[in-house]
């Protein structure tokens, strides 16, 4: 019996190309959905005859209700070791078995710095300029040598971009809440007091913590007032760290000059909300993990999983706790 599989959140119509999934052939017909399905009745629908589905990260929450719904499904394949939006329980009371795929082995800095450089220079004011026929030159731009780059986390991530920060000559401070003065030290920062010393004295606030209890609206109304009026905040990491009715008055009321993201609570991002339209805001939809060798672990590995699971011998299993 052919089983079927779909590979939801496909944008860029990629994951048949970057992977070899001729292993599957005669025993899974793959199937791609290009687009974000929201409606959770449409999403059923979608799904209804799929004893797998793999899912791009936290794109699509497949809770309690939505795995009762789909009473065929028999492997979910997430990318990336770790989803907060898969009901593990859930999922392990109905016989599904979850599986997840390595990351690439690289942390992605490049986007933080691409979001930095941005809003620094004002790449996308006077690049909007140049095209349409507007003054040549309309802004000036913040030198990175000297500045101040503040670090809420200093994990893999951190850590580069915080070296990428020194090669610039900027000052590094650092803060999380285990980060000891020694392995600041180690990646060329300086452990900051506390949070709030690192808002009150940092240019640029990059964000790189997980999401959990603890930092969920890590940055709310007093910290993000505590930042500098012409510091820029940057957060790559993810949107709940940053308390959302907060950075919106943040933006609207000068508290700070400008933010540059690419993660939000709602992904995507719906057409008429403000983050798409304010002046100081430079956006990018999720693309930090966007990259050709990050895309090729996922699918390499979720077309290993499958073959795995239906050998009887599932790997990189998800589990509770």
């Amino acid at each position: 019996m052919t089983l079927h599989c779909a590979v939801l959140d496909d944008y860029q119509g990629a994951a048949l190309t970057l992977a070899d999934w001729s292993p599957l052939a005669g025993k899974v017909e793959v199937r791609t959905l290009r687009d974000n399905i929201t409606d959770r009745d449409k999403l059923v629908a979608a799904l209804a005859d799929c004893e797998i589905v793999v899912a791009m990260r936290e794109r699509t929450p497949f809770d309690a209700g939505l795995l009762r719904r789909l009473p065929r499904l028999r492997l979910l394949v997430t990318t990336g070791m770790r989803n907060a939006s898969i009901d593990l329980a859930a999922a392990a009371a109905q016989g599904v078995t979850v599986c997840g795929t390595a990351s690439s082995s690289t942390p992605p800095v490049e986007l933080t710095w691409a979001l930095v450089l941005g809003l620094a220079r004002h790449v996308t004011a006077e690049n909007r300029a140049l095209r349409e026929g507007g003054p040549w030159q309309s802004t000036v731009g913040q030198d990175l040598h000297g500045r101040t780059l503040g670090l809420l986390g200093l994990g893999k991530i951190g850590t580069r971009v915080a070296r990428v920060a020194t090669a610039l000559g900027m000052e590094v401070l650092a803060w999380s809440e285990n980060l000891t003065a020694g392995r600041a030290a180690d990646a060329g920062a300086q452990l900051a007091e506390n949070k709030e010393d690192l808002l009150r004295r940092s240019d640029f606030v990059s964000v790189h913590l997980v999401l959990s209890d603890r930092t969920r609206g890590l940055l709310g109304e007093p910290e993000l007032r505590a930042m500098r009026p012409h510091a820029y905040l940057v957060n790559t990491s993810r949107a709940a760290i940053v308390d959302r009715t907060a950075l919106l008055r943040a933006l609207r009321e000068g508290w700070i000059a400008g933010a540059g993201l690419d993660v939000f609570e709602t992904e995507p991002l719906p057409a008429d909300d403000p983050l798409r339209s304010l002046p100081n805001v430079l956006a990018t939809p999720h693309l930090g993990y966007v990259t050709e060798q990050n895309y090729r672990t996922f699918y390499t590995e979720a077309v290993e999983d499958i073959s795995a699971f239906l050998a009887g011998t599932p790997v990189r299993v998800l589990t509770v706790g």
